[in-house]
């Protein structure tokens, strides 16, 4: 690992500017794959595919990749916690890169968006989200900026947690297809224009009927 690191640090340093944490909420293993839960995770592996950032450092209970977009440094993340403890992975990051909590975007499923609805926010609080609780609980603060990517509310008389840890319908794929192209196209414009742009650019866009 400690050859790995010293290669992708090399890679990080060729963007300019402070390093932006990217990280991708969800759960680990094979029996979350593709689930409402995991589409901040999903985003991430998009993310890493577009700009080829490598996901392959494992520490800190995340796996990460160091890399630039737009020339911009970033490290993305996927916590190998489970949601309820995300928290601990994004704040040993922090700690050990000293990122402040201003540069740290998560990503991550929201209920009260529609599939196919981005909401960027500079702040706010959890929401019922017990991936954003932990991380709240953990950091300190709700002053963190997070893009939250909308699952869609459960059906009538469903349990919330198999709403989402379920997958999503085969006719709504190619809407999730989009909201990733749609994450790959807003964060360049997020790490070289700031949040704000972002916000204005891409908040609520519906991307299907």
């Amino acid at each position: 690992m400690g050859l790995f690191r010293k290669k992708t640090e090399k890679t990080a340093e060729s963007g300019s500017g402070p390093v932006t944490l990217i990280v991708g909420l969800g759960n680990p293993g094979r029996k979350y794959a593709g689930t409402r839960h995991n589409i901040g995770w999903d985003a991430v592996t998009a993310l890493s595919d577009a700009f080829n950032i490598p996901l392959k450092t494992k520490e800190w209970k995340g796996i990460s990749g160091r890399g630039t977009i737009a020339g911009q440094k970033v490290i993305l993340v996927q916590p190998q916690t489970f949601m309820n403890a995300s928290g601990e992975c994004v704040r040993a990051y922090m700690d050990f890169y000293k990122i402040p909590a201003e540069r740290v975007l998560i990503i991550c499923d929201d209920i009260s968006l529609e599939p196919g609805n981005l909401r960027l926010r500079v702040k706010g609080s959890a929401g019922g989200h017990n991936g954003l609780k932990s991380i709240i609980a953990q950091i300190g603060t709700s002053v963190f900026p997070r893009l939250r990517l909308g699952v869609g509310e459960k059906p009538f008389g469903w349990d919330l947690a198999d709403h989402v840890l379920a997958r999503f319908p085969k006719e709504l794929e190619p809407v999730i297809r989009d909201v990733m192209a749609r994450v790959v196209e807003e964060i360049p414009v997020y790490v070289t224009e700031g949040p704000e742009a972002a916000m204005s650019k891409f908040n609520g866009s519906v991307l299907h009927d």
